[in-house]
């Protein structure tokens, strides 16, 4: 693990613990799919002048929090994985197999605690004809991944939309989004900066996704309402609310790309 990630490993379990235990809110799907995220640029690695990351994504939870989850981890494990896949396709990242996530049950981890492990196809053993015990990755079968290429992942179609950005002071403006990622946030660096001190710094995140366009909450201090409800992430259809702050921003047209 490289320096910087064991500082920042250090920190979230300083910051993250007790937080766990005074609130004791259930573990939140985007918090499982930040950690993946941060694993997959920690360990990302320069190839014959191509970044690579890992495949295989190991989530240790606690026995609670799997518990929790109950029926929902299988298919849990399948979204995360669909994120990740998602992830690697908009940083242009090249991986050996299509991402795996799989949960696992840590007696060393404290409920509300996430840690991820990452491995790679080229370095688990292939799967042979016959073998149950082989570890292939989406649906290889008895294929050596150990000699698979990394493969170059395809943009997929994504949603294009239309917002109507409407302020307090009675201003407001037309926002076309072209599919890609549109972050929200009082921060300069974001594609829509709102001047809020109710707007956290990194408040919140458009993108596409299967078609669907989804509004992602970045853990922010004040949270996202959609319609008058606190979402951590939805899917948005045309007629939605978006309140981010005192800024609303209503959603007038959603069209797969």
């Amino acid at each position: 693990m490289q320096p910087l990630a064991v500082v920042e490993r250090f920190l979230e379990r300083l910051l993250e613990r007790p937080t766990a235990r005074l609130f004791r809110s259930p573990l939140q799907p985007i918090q499982i799919q930040r950690r993946i995220e941060r694993a997959m640029e920690n360990e990302r690695r320069v190839v014959n002048g191509r970044t690579r990351v890992p495949d295989l994504y190991r989530v240790h939870l606690a026995a609670a929090d799997v518990d929790a989850l109950g029926p929902r981890a299988g298919q849990l494990a399948a979204d995360l994985a669909d994120e990740a896949l998602a992830f690697a396709r908009g940083h242009g990242y090249a991986l050996d197999a299509a991402p795996t996530v799989e949960l696992v049950v840590d007696r060393q981890v404290a409920a509300g605690e996430v840690r991820v492990a990452v491995d790679r196809a080229d370095r688990r053993p292939a799967a042979t004809p016959g073998d149950p015990s082989g570890d292939p990755a989406d649906g290889a079968g008895d294929q050596d991944l150990s000699s698979t290429r990394a493969f170059e992942v395809q943009p997929q179609p994504a949603p294009a939309a239309m917002l109507h950005e409407q302020r307090p002071d009675g201003r407001g403006r037309r926002v076309v989004l072209d599919g890609g990622v549109v972050t929200i946030g009082r921060a300069p660096d974001n594609d829509l900066v709102l001047e809020d001190q109710r707007v956290s710094r990194h408040h919140a995140r458009l993108q596409g996704r299967r078609g669907m366009l989804v509004l992602t909450d970045l853990e922010s201090a004040n949270g996202s309402r959609v319609n008058g409800v606190a979402v951590s992430e939805v899917a948005l259809g045309a007629g939605d609310r978006i309140e981010i702050g005192t800024t609303i921003f209503v959603v007038e047209a959603v069209s797969a790309g």
